[in-house]
């Protein structure tokens, strides 16, 4: 059973404020007695919300008896998270994922490709992008640390009501970037890059974000393979992806801009909702 003091730990480590009434409200019911854990002024600096989530992730089990070696190896029973991951995993609604017992032993490896394995393992993939949702319907991503230029925030709002894209709001730009810790092991570092970038947009989804379209402005090479954008979609992300110029070749290059022209006609199809070749005069 989860204390009151463990429920607000993991949710401060998973970024969420918690607030705790100050006075004991009319005919209200009386707080549980329980055991508070304060911090002391040697606790140092605090850590950020990812880091306190992966060190409860990363903590030993609680009073965990010792394991029990068994009988043959049809008796052996699957491996368990230990208790504290078990909590910090059902708190994530399944953002991060459980890994599944293996079946059967992996196969034996030489010793070069064990070695090629291990110098994998300890690099993770590294890109940075500028992330914008679009009334909550269109992903606008720019690679890269720095947020768009008022120039090119500029542009992009003519491109945009140029094609007949007119959300709502302008597009307000995210930063994000991988990996979120430095110094964590490594074992698959595509799938492992993919996967967070899902659990940031999955988080945003508590925002309204339900992205229907990608459109990625700019260039870079990890996070093109991250995306693995392919015939026009993005398999990573399962959705309808365009990728070009980035904007400021964009507000430098009139021919990037009469190369782009003919696929505004098609961003405004897509965003009211026509199939090809309904909307006449589009041609």
């Amino acid at each position: 059973m989860t204390t009151e003091p463990q429920r607000l730990q993991y949710l401060e480590a998973m970024g969420l404020t918690a607030w705790t009434a100050r006075y004991r409200l009319p005919n209200a019911r009386e707080t549980e007695a329980c055991e508070w854990e304060l911090p002391t002024p040697d606790d140092g600096a605090r850590q950020a919300p990812g880091e306190r989530l992966q060190a409860l992730l990363d903590a030993p089990a609680e009073a965990s008896p010792a394991p029990t070696v068994p009988a043959s190896p049809a008796a052996e029973a699957p491996v368990r998270p230990p208790p504290g991951e078990r909590k910090a995993r059902a708190l994530l609604g399944g953002l991060v994922p459980e890994a599944a017992p293996e079946e059967t032993p992996p196969p034996v490896a030489s010793a070069p490709a064990r070695e090629a394995a291990a110098d994998e393992s300890r690099e993770a993939l590294r890109f940075a992008l500028q992330v914008a949702c679009l009334d909550g319907r269109w992903l606008v991503v720019q690679p890269g640390e720095a947020s768009p230029s008022p120039l090119a925030q500029r542009l992009l709002v003519n491109l945009l009501r140029a094609a007949g894209v007119t959300p709502e709001h302008a597009p307000a730009f995210e930063p994000f970037h991988w990996p979120q810790i430095e110094g964590l092991e490594v074992q698959a570092p595509l799938d492992e890059a993919r996967q967070g970038l899902g659990a940031f947009l999955a988080g945003r989804a508590r925002r309204g974000w339900a992205p229907e379209r990608l459109l990625v402005f700019g260039d870079d090479a990890t996070l093109t393979r991250v995306l693995a954008i392919d015939d026009g979609r993005s398999t990573a992300l399962d959705l309808p992806a365009w990728q070009g110029p980035a904007l400021e070749t964009l507000a430098e290059s009139a021919e990037a801009k009469r190369d782009l022209w003919p696929r505004l006609l098609d961003w405004r199809r897509e965003w009211k909702g026509e199939a090809k070749g309904e909307a006449k005069g589009d041609a």
